[in-house]
């Protein structure tokens, strides 16, 4: 009760008020640094996926394969050529504020197997064409499976779907629709070149920019700043409690009518330099020698 009567005096209520525009503060600075720590993280992690050389599909994975842990990201090449059916949208899907579909088509690999690569996005589900015929080859960024959703509905204004409409890019639904052996995941495409007599027309649809790496980590300075950050927070807090503390004390003294030095609000006592409280005065030797 002595501590919070101290507590209720003027001047440590204007501290306490100081103290919470500290907390505060802090609290927030700390947090923002925090942000700064994941965002230079993911921007590493995106320049560290990007500066990796393209590598053959079937050398990071293999139909039915795991998907493998540094997989998200990792660019890929593989050729083949689309299946002529099997071509399906996934939405609802966002691109640059718009509601739309990803073109997502059967790619089957000349060495076996069969990738779904999601080949663009539109807002106009009527107007997509099927696959290209012929040989490709296709630069693309690997992906694992989506979760299981339920068929949306339709965007409206994008007219009635050629194409089966999912709500998301399943591998469990796209293996019984599919057919070969399908690869435990899926590819944003990059870039696709013709190969041999194959024709590639411009299709009506825009390229999908692949997602960040989803393990981006943090960066470590600016973490280390927001810690220090919180670190000053604690003792601004440690040090209001300890100066309410010394002058609770020095309440309780006066009080009590003993005597002595008083405790200075935040700062631990001290031995009076002109006393030893090891050393008896009345006992003395030169005293008790002279006496004799």
């Amino acid at each position: 009760m002595e501590v919070l009567r101290t507590a209720l005096k003027p001047r440590w209520l204007g501290l306490f008020a100081l103290l919470v525009v500290i907390l505060v503060s802090f609290t927030w600075l700390g947090l923002w640094q925090l942000d700064v720590a994941r965002s230079k993280g993911r921007a590493e992690a995106v320049a560290h996926s990007a500066g990796r050389p393209v590598a053959d599909l079937t050398t990071v994975v293999r139909p039915h394969q795991a998907f493998p842990d540094d997989g998200s990201g990792r660019r890929v090449r593989a050729t083949g050529s689309y299946a002529a059916d099997g071509q399906v949208l996934v939405a609802p899907r966002r691109l640059d504020g718009r509601t739309g579909y990803w073109v997502v088509a059967p790619f089957v690999l000349d060495s076996g197997g069969t990738l779904p690569v999601v080949r663009g996005f539109t807002t106009e589900a009527a107007a997509v064409p099927p696959p290209p015929a012929g040989r490709f080859t296709v630069v693309g960024s690997l992906a694992p499976g989506e979760s299981p959703a339920d068929t949306p509905s339709v965007p409206s204004g994008g007219g009635t779907a050629a194409d089966p409409v999912l709500g998301s890019i399943d591998l469990s639904v796209l293996v019984n629709r599919w057919h070969g052996d399908l690869f435990n995941a899926f590819a944003f495409a990059l870039e696709e070149r013709a190969a041999g007599d194959a024709k590639l027309d411009p299709a009506p649809v825009e390229r999908v920019p692949p997602p960040a790496p989803g393990e981006t980590g943090l960066s470590w300075r600016n973490a280390a700043y927001a810690l220090q950050w919180w670190l000053f927070a604690a003792f601004a807090a440690y040090m209001w409690v300890r100066m309410v503390r010394d002058d609770a004390e020095n309440d309780r003294r006066e009080a009590a009518g003993e005597t002595g030095p008083k405790t200075d609000p935040g700062r631990s006592p001290e031995k009076d330099p002109g006393k030893d409280p090891e050393k008896d005065p009345e006992k003395d030797p030169q005293k008790e020698k002279s006496s004799t």
